[in-house]
């Protein structure tokens, strides 16, 4: 059994955390570029494109955009062939549910912080079986600053009205573990994406591979 450190709230990250996906995001990015014939490949997408908001993602895509209305609509069209291509394919990490049910028996308020759009954070909400275990939700178009600043794990904590300082976030990439920190939250991380010892490595208090064996 993995302890895990005490906190009064969890603040959780929601694609790569709750449920293994970053494979299809970065597909359904890959046939976007590929529709509207960006001609850029997948390493040049992940190193130089894919960072922020995803409305300062689309400005790197399309500079001649000037309004967030504009680039928020073309943001939209890489979501929704997201959604309608891998929504009905997400699965919960191992051990989630009974995890939220002995965070719920214990009434400890659970937060999301996700760049996700909101129409994003209901659908996987929904197709895990778990919206009801979350006090409240933050998605990225709420903050105007994406990870890894601290803004939306901030936004989080104050939802649920709890000290930053006072909540354990959990996490799967640099940019979460990063922003959850400088949130001044203590990160648990999850090896969707790192190693569990890459994971420590970056600074994450606790490494789990899923949320089985869990003593809380």
């Amino acid at each position: 059994m993995i302890q895990l450190p005490p906190a009064k709230a969890y603040i959780f990250d929601m694609d790569g955390t709750l449920t293994d996906n970053m494979h299809f995001h970065h597909e359904a990015w890959m046939k976007f570029i590929a529709l509207k014939k960006l001609g850029i490949d997948a390493v040049t997408f992940e190193r130089d494109y894919h960072k922020g908001t995803l409305i300062e993602v689309m400005a790197r895509f399309f500079p001649h955009l000037t309004t967030k209305a504009e680039l928020r609509a073309v943001g939209n069209e890489k979501e929704a062939l997201y959604r309608d291509t891998y929504g009905h394919l997400l699965e919960p990490l191992p051990g989630l549910h009974l995890f939220l049910e002995q965070l719920k028996a214990k009434n400890i308020p659970l937060g999301l912080a996700t760049m996700g759009d909101q129409n994003n954070l209901e659908l996987t909400l929904k197709q895990l079986e778990i919206t009801s275990y979350f006090h409240s939700t933050t998605g990225g178009d709420q903050v105007t600053q994406g990870k890894p600043h601290p803004e939306i794990f901030l936004r989080a904590a104050e939802k649920i009205g709890i000290d930053p300082n006072d909540c354990l976030a959990f996490e799967d990439t640099l940019s979460g573990i990063t922003a959850a920190q400088t949130a001044g939250m203590e990160v648990v991380g999850i090896s969707t994406q790192f190693s569990q010892e890459k994971l420590l490595e970056l600074g994450c208090g606790v490494a789990l591979e899923n949320y089985e064996n869990i003593l809380l």
